[in-house]
């Protein structure tokens, strides 16, 4: 009897020291953990002065997102013999000039993609990876500051493709005006006076005019979270088949040694091109004949920061 409740009362204190045991190894991670948010905390006020100081600032980080498949004899589907594939790739880079009465913003995007479909039971069938997205942008900003949210400034913007039809057409703003940073990170570029000289080779739709141009780029990261938008707006003083717009959004997460996930999507509109396009199929089509339906694209894969 003796030896039943000694065994007890053993088990009873196992169970007692386990249980004290766990609960202040709970308390001990709780204040391990409050104690990391403080870190972390005094690590980003002293980072936010760091970007405060004035001077340079770069950084740039692309997606590469491929798919590739081959089917032989797979008769369940339409075409049982194909080849295919996709093959992405976009590219996003500032290099920023901080001083203490200007600033210099100066920002790329590059988007390229290829895509293949040989079926392989017609001979006469493109079996080589042609072009479905080609974008490039880039933007230059020059602001002298009047206080430390509002300046006159100038800005440069160039939009075109490169891997075909290289400025055919091609789009060049350059105006003048002012640039407001309500916030951190968020620019906003409204030029009441901006020209947009539009290229293109033979006789087209295509027509440079005066007009306004605004910009809003918001560029960010939060730990391992990349992020930037930025919409290009042009706005014609003649008409509105003459303007247009861009909005391009990027988000990277990384996951380990600057390696992660991506996506990017970008809307674009411009009736110009719409009506070029349809001219190719109707040479009759014209800017009453034609929508200004809404452009876009898209873009998921790996990730890698620079």
């Amino acid at each position: 009897m003796k030896k039943i409740i000694l065994l007890l009362a053993c088990a009873l204190f196992t169970v007692s020291t386990y249980a004290q045991t766990e609960e202040e190894l709970k308390a001990l991670k709780a204040t391990k953990m409050d104690s990391i948010a403080k870190i972390q905390k005094r690590a980003n006020a002293i980072q936010a002065k760091i970007d405060a100081l004035p001077g340079w600032r770069k950084g740039a980080f692309g997606i590469l997102g491929a798919n590739i498949s081959s089917f032989d004899k797979w008769y369940s589907q339409g075409a049982p013999n194909v080849n295919s594939g996709n093959i992405g790739f976009t590219a996003n880079a500032f290099a920023n000039l901080k001083r203490e009465k200007y600033f210099w913003r100066n920002n790329a995007n590059l988007n390229l993609q290829w895509v293949k479909f040989d079926n392989k039971d017609i001979e006469t069938d493109d079996d080589s990876f042609q072009e479905a997205t080609d974008v490039f942008n880039i933007q230059s900003l020059y602001g002298y500051k009047l206080s430390e949210k509002l300046a006159v400034s100038t800005l440069g913007e160039y939009r075109t493709t490169i891997l075909n039809n290289f400025n055919d057409p091609g789009y060049l703003d350059l105006g003048v005006g002012a640039t407001w940073t309500p916030i951190d990170n968020l620019v906003v570029v409204i030029h009441p006076l901006n020209y947009n000289f539009v290229f293109s080779s033979g006789d087209s739709v295509f027509e440079s005019s005066l007009g306004a141009k605004i910009v809003a780029d918001y560029t960010r990261q939060i730990g391992a979270i990349n992020f930037k938008s930025n919409f290009s707006t042009f706005q014609s003083y003649e008409s509105s088949n003459l303007s247009n717009f861009t909005w391009i959004n990027s988000f990277g997460y990384t996951l380990w040694k600057n390696i992660g996930v991506g996506f990017e999507f970008g809307l674009r509109g411009n009736h110009q091109e719409a009506v070029n396009f349809a001219s190719a199929l109707d040479p009759a089509a014209s800017f009453d004949t034609v929508d200004n339906e809404l452009q876009s694209y898209w873009l998921l894969g790996l990730n890698y920061k620079f």
